[in-house]
């Protein structure tokens, strides 16, 4: 059974990962990523990976899947940035 602490760790990820949906949406419909910054970008993707990394060596699996699927949502929309400038 999932701890308590566990799914405080899941529903903050939760919060953290939705909080790039709406610029994923906006700038996969608008193909238009001008005003997101590049190295927010990139300190973000280097942050979740960051604490992928610290959750592992922690042996916490809310915060290595809920950075995971951060760094997918992230990364997409650094995928975008690149294809839309």
């Amino acid at each position: 059974m999932i701890e308590l602490i566990e799914l405080v760790g899941f529903s903050a990820g939760i919060l953290v990962a939705i909080s790039s949906l709406p610029q994923l949406i906006k700038s996969w419909k608008t193909k238009s990523t001008t005003d997101v910054s590049l190295l927010w970008l990139i300190i973000n993707l280097l942050g979740q990976i960051t604490w992928m990394t610290y959750g592992s060596l922690k042996g916490s699996l809310s915060l290595v899947v809920m950075s995971f699927i951060t760094l997918l949502m992230v990364g997409s929309v650094m995928g975008l940035k690149i294809k839309y400038g």
